[in-house]
């Protein structure tokens, strides 16, 4: 996935000499994860920029910088370190076109690795998902991919969407495993989910690294004959609200499953809307996985176990649906 993000930057400014890049290390060392590696030798320091550590400054400049005519690409190394930039994000780029009446716009890709697992996290201050905290914000877009071809496809979507667009990648995902990537021009829309793998008894919504922990327990119900659809909704703002309400009408049982803190949750608005849109359709309660109560996954192993939503807490959560 993470070849998938460089190449889709790497595509998109050689087509739009108005997209810049800039964040800490993201110049000559190609940044944390190596996602703009290469991008400063072939388009120079004045078009991927290194900046202090100084998150509030990063999407600072990036949204002046938009409002001056560039689309400017702000790299926050990792999502944990955003909160000194909230108030550029929530405040300034998320209410540019509203206060200006529609007369402004603020074209600003804000990227972030987001999230861990047991064997790839960094404790309290590099394992994070804090997608809900911007996903609650009008004016402001959010997406998390699963597989390549989606960071590559999203991300160019991004990168031409007028307004600010929050792109969250989830780091257990950038070398895990490869997928195609269709060659050329690929966009993916914002705000369309996926159908990851089709089923008639339950489904599960999810998102992000979740998607395969998902797939993972449909297999294994797939083998009893539990049919389990997988759909993948790629961006929590705008969620696909059409996708959500006919799929939950059309199956029944509802499970939906994210790494996130549960409270609060993406998973929390997914579950109204069936509860609102699709309550006679329903075969059982909505039910929802996610993070427990504290901040991010532990440092130990161990105990960083009990937090990651697994393959196995999502079969337990569904075999606990198909009961009903």
């Amino acid at each position: 996935m993470v070849e998938a993000v460089r190449t889709a930057l790497a595509e998109e400014m050689r087509r739009d000499d108005r997209i810049i890049v800039m964040g800490e290390d993201v110049g000559l060392k190609g940044g944390v994860f190596g996602a703009t590696q290469g991008l400063h030798q072939e388009f120079g320091d004045l078009r991927v920029i290194d900046s202090p550590l100084a998150e509030a400054s990063i999407v600072g400049v990036a949204i002046g910088a938009a409002l001056a005519g560039l689309r400017p690409v702000a790299e926050i190394q990792f999502q944990d370190f955003i909160p000194p930039a909230m108030d550029q994000i929530l405040s300034e780029a998320a209410k540019i076109r509203y206060r200006s009446n529609n007369d402004w716009s603020c074209p600003l890709v804000i990227r972030a690795p987001c999230g861990g697992g047991v064997h790839v996290h960094g404790a309290l201050y590099h394992s994070q998902s804090l997608e809900a905290l911007f996903a609650h914000v009008p004016g402001l877009k959010v997406v998390l991919p699963s597989t390549p071809g989606d960071a590559k496809g999203l991300l160019t979507a991004a990168l031409r969407d007028p307004d600010p667009v929050c792109f969250f990648e989830h780091k257990a995902l950038y070398r895990a495993f490869k997928g195609e990537v269709p060659a050329g021009e690929h966009v993916v829309p914002i705000g369309r989910a996926r159908v990851a793998r089709p089923g008639r008894d339950l489904v599960c919504f999810t998102y992000g690294a979740t998607v395969h922990e998902s797939l993972r327990a449909a297999e294994r119900l797939g083998l009893e004959g539990i049919e389990v659809e997988v759909v993948d909704l790629r961006t929590v703002r705008p969620l696909d609200r059409e996708c959500i309400v006919e799929t939950a009408r059309r199956i029944g049982k509802v499970l939906v499953a994210h790494e996130a803190n549960l409270a609060g949750g993406v998973g929390a608005e997914v579950a109204a809307i069936v509860a609102e849109e699709c309550f006679e359709s329903l075969d059982g309660p909505v039910m929802r996985l996610g993070g427990p109560e504290i901040p991010a996954i532990p440092f130990a192993e161990s105990l960083a176990e009990v937090y990651y939503l697994g393959a196995d807490r999502i079969e337990a959560g569904l075999r606990r649906l198909a009961a009903y």
